[in-house]
């Protein structure tokens, strides 16, 4: 009982864990590419961006199938590569979480640069630092809260994906089966205890990062 407990909640930490770290260097590039910008078609972009946020996860899941499934070009070339489809695979439950979670992360981190005194940027490009020197030693340290904040959430957004993670990555046991997907199997076949114990599981873990970012913004 304890393995079959044990392997949803590590192979969902594993998952959210690995989505964290890209939504992490996509969220900052694109939080600061935005940041305090102005040019025609933001408003699309930036909608385009944050949709993942408001769209039913079982349409974000459709939309990862039709974008990398077996009859796509990019499903094609990763099958090419790779010898085998990404659908149903570990990797396909990382790009699902990864896509569901990256609004959190980039609206995050947006505000944060946005926040910025664009007197102290100007300052150290009159110094001669270039823009990636500026963005790593300036801009990120002065928007690491709401850069950590947006990851911690990021993090607690890939454990509890459910939807997309279904219909693109399959519900595996110790392939692609994380907590929620665990969960939902449990309650279908009746077995309450395990899904009390998943059920606590994420509540604790939820809990503990929300805490974590209230400490931190507070």
């Amino acid at each position: 009982m304890t393995a079959d407990f044990l392997a949803p909640v590590i192979l969902s930490i594993e998952i959210a864990a690995v989505s964290t770290l890209f939504v992490i260097v996509f969220g900052i590039i694109f939080g600061k590419l935005m940041a305090g910008r102005k040019f025609k078609g933001k408003v699309l972009v930036d909608t385009i961006l944050l949709l993942p946020l408001v769209l039913p996860p079982t349409v974000v899941g459709f939309l990862l199938i039709i974008i990398f499934g077996r009859n796509s070009h990019a499903g094609q070339f990763i099958e090419w590569v790779f010898n085998q489809p990404i659908m149903f695979t570990w990797w396909a439950a990382v790009i699902a979480s990864t896509v569901v979670a990256f609004p959190l992360m980039y609206q995050s981190s947006r505000t944060g640069f946005e926040a910025i005194d664009a007197d102290i940027e100007n300052a150290a490009r009159v110094d001669g630092a270039g823009e990636l020197r500026l963005m790593m030693f300036i801009s990120i340290p002065l928007a690491l809260k709401s850069i950590v904040s947006g990851a911690i959430l990021s993090f607690a957004r890939a454990l509890g994906e459910f939807g997309a993670t279904l219909m693109f990555a399959g519900n595996i046991p110790g392939k692609t089966q994380t907590i929620p997907t665990a969960i939902y199997v449990a309650i279908d076949s009746g077995n309450m205890d395990m899904a009390w114990l998943w059920v606590t599981s994420i509540i604790v873990i939820s809990f503990f990062m929300l805490a974590v970012v209230y400490f931190i913004r507070s």
